[in-house]
C-alpha cells in the first residue's frame, strides 16, 4: 500500500496533468476555425398556447375522456 501511495498514485496524477496539458495546447495546431468556440444555436420559442393532447382512461370495455385544459 506504501508503494501505491509514494510512486503509483503521484505518478497517475502526473500523467493526468501532462495529457491535460496536451490537450489544451493542441488547439494551437488547429485551423482557426476549428480552434474557436462552437457556436450557439438560435433556440425558437414555443407558442404561449400549446395545445395539450387529450387523455383516454379505459377499463372493461368503457372510456372515459379526460378534456384537456
Amino acid at each position: 500500500m506504501v508503494i501505491f501511495r509514494q510512486y503509483i498514485a503521484p505518478l497517475i496524477v502526473v500523467l493526468v496533468f501532462f495529457v491535460a496539458l496536451v490537450a489544451v495546447s493542441a488547439r494551437i495546431f488547429l485551423p482557426s476555425d476549428m480552434a474557436a468556440p462552437a457556436p450557439i444555436e438560435e433556440v425558437t420559442p414555443q407558442p404561449k398556447h400549446a395545445q395539450l393532447p387529450s387523455f383516454t382512461l379505459s377499463f372493461v370495455g368503457k372510456q372515459y375522456f379526460l378534456p384537456s385544459s
